[in-house]
C-alpha cells in the first residue's frame, strides 16, 4: 500500500522522459499523458479510502526512518486535494489537445508541451504528499521550472513580458524560501514537518513569531495573498487558456495548502488569528475591487481568483474545526470552479476573437452551450445556492460568526459583500460577453497563434473536457455532506496534529 504513495510523483516523472523521448509520435504522447493522468486518479481515490478509514499512509524513502530520512504521507487532506487536481490536470489535459495547443495548430506535435504538463503535475503532487519542508521546495521549483516553459511557449513581445515578472517573482521567492529552511534547520536541526512541531515550541517567543511569519510571506507569495499578488494579474492572462487554467487552479491552492499544513502543524496557534483575518479581508475587498475594473475578460477572472484566496485565509485565521473545515471545502470548490472559468474563456476567445468584455455579445443566442458553461461555475464562484461555492461559503461564515470576536465578525461581513461583488463582476461578464446583438468575430491578429482566435468555433474535446469540470462541480455540491464529514475529520486532524506525528515519527509503514 505505501508504494501507492509514490506513484503520483514517480510516474509522472517517468512519463515526461518518455514523453520527450516520443516527441516524433504526437498521439502516443498525447495517450501516454491521458494513461498516466487517469492511473493518478485512481491512485488517488485508493489513498483518500484508506487514510479516512486507516489514517495516514507514510512511506519512508530508502527504508530511512523520520526524520533523517525522506518522508512521504497521504492523510485525508493531501488525498483529498490530490484527487481533485489530478481530476483537474485529466481534464485540462484533453482540453489541451482538443485546442491543439499541444501541437501549435500544425500537422507535427510540439514536444514541450506534454513532458513539462507532466512535470507539473509531479510537483503538484509532491507538495501534497512530502513530509518535509525542503522537498516541499523541490516541489515548488518541479512546478515552477515547468510553468517556466508553459507560460513563454510562443515568444510574443507581451507573453515574455509577462514571463519575466513571474520568472523573476517566482526566483525572489525561491531564495526567500530556501532562507527560511536554513533558518529553520539553523534554529531547531530538522526540517521534517512532524518532527518540527515539538522543536519549534521549544523555542524563544520571539524566534517562533519570526520563523513563523517568514513562512507567511514565503507561501503568501506563491498563494497570490495581498500585497503580495501582483505578479498573478499581469502573468496569468498571457497564457493560453488550459496553461492559465490549471495554473489558476491548482499552483496558488498549492501555497495554500502549504499555508495550511505548516501554520497547523509546525506553528500551532491557540486561538483565532487576527493578523490573518486582517490580510484574508484585504485581499477579498482589494481582488474584488480589481475585478470590477477589468475590461480584459481574463484579467477579470486573474483578480477574482485573488479575491478567493482571501475566503481560504479566513478559514484559516479563524483557526478552528469549523473555520479550517471551510478551507478544505473551499479549496476543493475552487480548484474545479476557477480551472473551468478559465477553460470556457478560452471557448469564449476562440468564437469572438478577443478578451475584450465590450467587443463582446449575443453568444447567448450563437452559442448557448457555451453560455450554459460559464453560467453554472460563475454562479458557484458567486456563492448562489445550492452551488459547491456556497456551501462552502457556508461553513466560513459560520466559522466567523462563531468565533466571537470583533475582528471575526468584520471578516464575515467582508465575505459576502465581497460575494456580492462576485457576483456583479460575473453579471457584467454574462451581460456584454452573452446577450445584446451577435457580433461578428474580430480578426486574429497573428493566424500563427495556437489559440486559433476568431474562427466561431469549437470542437468536442475542448467542449467535453469543460463539460466534465462544470459537472465536478456539480457532484461537489450534490455530495457535500459527505465531502463535508471528510473535510471535517481531515480539519481535525490538523487541529491535533498527533496523528500525523505519530504515524511519521511512530507507527508509519517503512518503504
Amino acid at each position: 500500500m505505501t508504494v501507492l504513495v509514490a506513484l503520483p510523483v514517480l510516474l509522472p516523472l517517468t512519463a515526461a522522459g518518455l514523453s520527450l523521448a516520443l516527441g516524433r509520435f504526437a498521439d502516443l504522447q498525447r495517450l501516454l499523458g491521458l494513461l498516466v493522468l487517469g492511473v493518478i486518479i485512481a491512485d488517488a481515490a485508493v489513498l483518500l479510502y484508506v487514510s479516512d478509514q486507516s489514517g495516514p499512509v507514510v512511506l519512508q524513502m530508502g527504508a530511512w526512518p523520520a526524520p533523517f530520512g525522506i518522508t512521504l504521507i497521504a492523510d485525508r487532506l493531501s488525498a483529498l486535494l490530490l484527487l481533485v487536481s489530478s481530476v483537474v490536470t485529466f481534464a485540462v489535459l484533453i482540453y489541451s489537445i482538443g485546442q491543439r495547443i499541444t501541437d501549435y495548430g500544425r500537422e507535427r506535435s510540439s514536444t514541450t508541451f506534454h513532458p513539462m504538463y507532466l512535470m507539473l503535475c509531479a510537483g503538484v503532487s509532491l507538495a501534497y504528499l512530502t513530509g518535509d519542508l525542503f522537498n516541499l521546495f523541490v516541489a515548488f521549483e518541479i512546478m515552477l521550472s515547468s510553468s517556466y516553459v508553459l507560460i513563454t511557449r510562443r515568444t510574443t513581445a507581451t507573453r515574455v513580458r509577462a514571463g519575466m515578472t513571474y520568472t523573476i517573482v517566482s526566483l525572489a521567492s525561491s531564495l526567500l524560501f530556501i532562507t527560511m529552511i536554513a533558518l529553520v534547520y539553523a534554529s531547531t536541526g530538522t526540517v521534517n514537518l512532524a518532527d518540527l512541531g515539538g522543536k519549534v515550541a521549544e523555542l524563544p517567543q520571539g524566534l517562533q513569531v519570526a520563523l513563523a511569519l517568514l513562512v507567511v510571506i514565503v507561501f503568501g507569495v506563491k498563494a497570490a495573498m495581498v500585497p503580495l499578488h501582483f505578479w498573478l494579474p499581469d502573468s496569468y492572462p498571457t497564457a493560453p487558456a488550459p496553461v492559465t487554467a490549471v495554473f489558476a487552479g491548482l499552483l496558488t491552492k498549492v501555497g495554500i495548502y502549504a499555508l495550511i499544513r505548516t501554520q497547523t502543524l509546525v506553528f500551532a496557534h491557540s486561538e483565532s488569528w487576527n493578523l490573518m483575518l486582517i490580510i484574508a479581508l484585504v485581499t477579498m475587498i482589494v481582488g474584488a475591487l480589481g475585478a470590477l475594473a477589468q475590461n480584459d475578460l481574463n484579467r477579470l477572472l486573474s483578480f477574482l481568483l485573488v479575491s478567493h484566496i482571501g475566503y481560504m485565509l479566513f478559514g484559516l485565521g479563524v483557526y478552528d474545526v469549523i473555520g479550517l473545515t471551510g478551507v478544505i471545502l473551499y479549496v476543493v470548490h475552487h480548484i474545479t470552479v476557477q480551472a473551468t472559468l478559465f477553460l470556457v474563456s478560452g471557448l469564449i476567445t476562440r468564437h469572438s476573437g478577443t478578451v475584450a468584455l465590450t467587443r463582446m455579445g449575443g453568444m447567448a443566442k450563437a452559442t448557448p452551450m457555451i453560455a450554459v458553461l460559464f453560467a453554472l461555475p460563475a454562479l458557484s464562484l458567486a456563492g448562489v445556492p445550492p452551488f459547491s461555492g456556497f456551501v462552502a461559503k457556508l461553513a466560513l461564515l459560520q466559522a466567523g460568526v462563531g468565533s466571537g470576536t470583533i475582528t471575526g465578525f468584520a471578516v464575515t461581513a467582508g465575505a459576502v459583500l465581497t460575494s456580492l461583488l462576485s457576483l456583479y463582476a460575473m453579471a457584467r461578464v454574462w451581460t456584454r460577453a452573452f446577450w445584446g446583438q451577435v457580433k461578428a468575430p474580430a480578426p486574429d491578429p497573428d493566424p500563427t497563434d495556437e489559440l486559433v482566435v476568431g474562427t466561431a468555433s469549437s470542437n468536442r474535446p475542448m467542449l467535453a473536457a469543460t463539460g466534465v469540470l462544470v459537472v465536478a462541480s456539480l457532484v461537489i455540491a450534490l455530495v457535500a455532506g459527505p465531502l463535508g464529514e471528510i473535510a471535517g475529520r481531515a480539519a481535525g486532524d490538523l487541529m491535533h496534529g498527533e496523528t500525523y506525528r505519530t504515524a511519521v515519527l511512530g507507527g508509519g509503514s517503512g518503504g
